[in-house]
């Protein structure tokens, strides 16, 4: 783009303004917004914002984004890094999808939706989607513990969700020294 224009793809990790806010790592958000195509024009929901990593993706990448986050840090972290960025987010402050279910989002269908977090609330988050995921809409959800994936797992089999696709992401990464350090195992499934 032209002098002082912000043209962003792919934001390396150490862009975003962090604090102790969970973050989706570079690879592991740039797989999951391949995973989920995201389009020009998409009605995009991110739950479970943390710093608003995803978010910021997605609205670069042309999506219409709608983010639910209850942490006030968080949320304080999705609005500096949405101004840093220069998109249009709309912040959701409080638990999803409780919040999602007030009169004046009730109307809100999306055709993507990415869960960062639950907070163990993954059974009312599938239900909340039989209305708001459209058809053939893609749900992506990345996971540490193998204890939730298989709830997620389950609960994608258990709502008739297709075409399911699951994958185990090692990383590691070179240190000054030369040597790799390893993150956390993570599990995408979309």
């Amino acid at each position: 783009g032209g002098k002082g224009e912000l043209t962003v793809k792919n934001v390396k990790d150490d862009e975003f303004i962090r604090a102790d806010v969970p973050m989706t790592k570079f690879n592991i958000r740039n797989l999951s917004i391949a995973y989920m195509q995201i389009e020009k024009g998409d009605m995009f929901l991110d739950i479970g914002g943390g710093t608003g990593s995803v978010s910021v993706e997605a609205a670069l990448q042309g999506a219409d984004v709608v983010t639910a986050e209850a942490g006030l840090e968080a949320c304080r972290l999705i609005e500096k890094n949405c101004k840093k960025f220069a998109v249009n987010v709309r912040l959701i402050e409080g638990f999803a999808p409780e919040i999602l279910l007030k009169p004046e989002y009730r109307s809100f269908v999306c055709d993507k939706c990415f869960i960062g977090g639950s907070g163990g609330r993954l059974r009312p988050v599938f239900e909340y989607l039989k209305t708001a995921l459209k058809h053939g809409g893609i749900l992506c959800a990345d996971f540490i513990l193998i204890k939730n994936l298989y709830e997620f797992l389950s609960l994608l089999e258990e709502f008739g969700y297709s075409d399911i696709e699951a994958h185990l992401i090692q990383t590691a990464s070179m240190g000054k020294a030369g040597l790799f350090k390893g993150e956390n195992p993570v599990y995408i499934v979309k």
